[in-house]
């Protein structure tokens, strides 16, 4: 199998290139705007076909490269049914299986983040957006954030998923590529709290500054990155 990591950064975000070997289907999971010519470059080197372009929600800090990417392979454009951005080629429900030239891409509805957020397992690799970081979470603060949503998603959903499954977040602060479910349920200091009730007090009192791109991110994610 055919696996890249790359990485923004000016936002901290990771996008991830997937496929079942040289020469076959390609899919990408959330690529920025301003990396679309070095995922060409990459596509292009592999022999790829680009065939999905996912979002694993509506994201605050940076631009997506959907739209760009649709038009410039005429891949799918793919995110969760819960999303409000217009011109997706799909939208995925729970637990709903996606096969990419073999590889199947098993969709996971994980509301908190924001409403729309969706975490996406391969075999054991788990892409998990903004809901799970290591040994961190997304904030809860805005886009219909909801810190018990996450907690159930969190606990209850992705904490059900093999200790061994390796977690390749949205992003990440520190330098940090990957974790385990299991090094998050040990170490993820967010998470050694006893309740749910005492998770949403910890999210209530972060205090974190606003994205610094919101404004711009926002509604131009709302339209796949169509600006």
């Amino acid at each position: 199998m055919i696996f890249r990591q790359f990485f923004d950064s000016e936002t901290f975000t990771y996008t991830y290139l997937i496929a079942s070997a040289q020469g076959r289907e390609g899919i990408l999971i959330d690529p920025v705007k301003t990396k679309g010519e070095l995922y060409q470059t990459m596509i292009e080197q592999l022999q790829l076909k680009l065939v999905a372009a996912i979002d694993t929600h509506v994201h605050a800090d940076h631009i997506t490269a959907l739209d760009d990417l649709n038009q410039a392979t005429g891949c799918k454009t793919i995110m969760g049914e819960h999303s409000k951005a217009e011109f997706l080629s799909l939208r995925v429900k729970d637990e709903e299986e996606l096969n990419f030239d073999g590889l199947k891409l098993k969709a996971i509805y994980t509301p908190g983040h924001t409403d729309d957020s969706y975490c996406f397992l391969l075999n054991d690799l788990l892409f998990t957006g903004d809901t799970l970081l290591i040994r961190g979470t997304g904030r809860t603060d805005f886009q219909n954030g909801d810190a018990y949503a996450q907690y159930n998603s969190i606990k209850n959903k992705l904490f059900k998923l093999d200790d061994s499954t390796t977690v390749y977040p949205g992003h990440d602060y520190n330098g940090l590529t990957s974790s385990t479910i299991l090094e998050e349920k040990k170490y993820n200091p967010r998470l050694q709290v006893k309740s749910a009730d005492e998770y949403a007090q910890l999210m209530a009192n972060l205090n974190l500054p606003r994205p610094k791109h919101m404004d711009i991110a926002v509604p131009a994610n709302l339209v796949c990155g169509r600006v």
